[in-house]
């Protein structure tokens, strides 16, 4: 909306405004604007535009009200994206999370904690922080016989080796000890791992011991059984949000700005969706009332969309983790591994506790 000049009609204009958390945009006679957010939209804006700030200077106002924190950041994200183009991450202060990267390019791959994302290897996470991501990482490799070492191998048998391959908890790719595809076949082992949430091996581990078991070696059943509490414990160590990157769905869950109404919100392969309201109560189609859980399977059956590039899921990605590990995180997180089998029970509960839950 444009600004009078400042006197009593611009102050009563600022009076008007409404008192709820929004994103806005003050446009100034010159130069970018300036992109804010806040939880109380009337006394920020009226503050701002004081002849001692922007009052001056300001030539209009736009603003987006908000309902949750997660909409709020994902708004200020667009629109300092869309005015600030070459410095607008670090004007929203937003950090990148870490990842477990698998390096499948290298010869022969191993394992890192990056917070760069890339066009190459596997991708898991976000972690909480570094610290998370790297006690993951190392629980992890506990399970397989992958290199720790960061050297680039030139693989000889004269190679001294290291600790862990004397201890038997690396394949001594270096000494020449295994072929690079031998090698390879244990990488596929881990990233089956980590793209089944540990299921892979559970399944294997658990098999051998039952069948241990059978046979009445009760000793080698007892290592099995072992083994499967070292993998569950693993995968307790991996944070709520974490998952490979191009299995990075859910659904957010969070409150709108009407009562009785909630916002979904998609993430699909690390990229946000627009939002969509959707109401508790039931509405009537043919004279018939239809069913929360029909409107939702009948929003969500769609057909997935494109891919966007690595530096924008990246950014995306980055926000969920804000949102999601924070302690203010407002709404709930579904992850959902597959779009064609989506926990729709669960979803409906969600939408009732978010939507039924005391608004601020």
């Amino acid at each position: 909306m444009l600004l009078p000049p400042p006197g009593p009609e611009r102050d009563e204009l600022l009076t008007g405004l409404p008192e709820v958390p929004a994103v806005f945009v003050v446009w100034l006679r010159e130069g970018r604007p300036y992109v804010g957010r806040t939880s109380l939209l009337g006394r920020r804006l009226r503050r701002l535009l004081s002849p001692g700030l922007l009052g001056n200077v300001a030539t209009g106002v736009d603003f987006w009200p908000v309902a949750s924190r997660l909409a709020s950041a994902l708004r200020l994200y667009e629109v300092a994206r869309e005015h600030y183009p070459d410095r607008y991450l670090k004007l929203i202060k937003l950090r990148m999370p870490s990842y477990v990267r698998v390096l499948l390019a290298n010869a022969f791959p191993r394992t890192a904690v990056t917070n760069r994302l890339g066009r190459t290897g596997l991708f898991y996470g976000p972690f909480r922080s570094r610290a998370a991501a790297e006690a993951f990482e190392v629980s992890v490799l506990e399970h397989f016989q992958i290199r720790r070492c960061a050297e680039d191998l030139a693989p000889s048998p004269e190679h001294p080796g290291c600790m862990y391959g004397e201890m038997n908890q690396c394949l001594r790719p270096c000494q020449s000890v295994v072929s690079a595809e031998e090698y390879r076949s244990e990488v596929r082992r881990l990233t089956e791992f980590l793209a089944t949430s540990g299921r892979s091996l559970a399944e294997v581990t658990e098999a051998a011991r039952d069948r241990f078991s059978v046979e009445m070696e009760f000793e080698e059943a007892a290592r099995q059984h072992q083994r499967l509490e070292k993998i569950a414990a693993t995968w307790r160590l991996r944070d709520e949000l974490a998952s490979p990157l191009d299995a990075a769905h859910g659904i957010a869950v969070t409150p709108a700005l009407t009562n009785q109404t909630v916002e979904l919100r998609l993430l699909i392969r690390g990229t946000w969706q627009p939002a969509e309201e959707i109401a508790v109560t039931a509405e009537a189609a043919a004279d018939k009332p239809v069913s929360l859980d029909r409107r939702l399977r009948e929003r969500l059956e769609r057909p997935l969309p494109e891919e966007r590039p690595v530096a924008e899921r990246q950014e995306h990605l980055a926000l969920l983790a804000r949102w999601g590990y924070s302690s203010w995180r407002d709404g709930e997180w579904l992850p959902v591994e597959d779009w064609s089998r989506i926990p729709y029970r669960r979803l409906v509960n969600m939408v009732h506790r978010v939507a039924t839950s005391e608004r601020p």
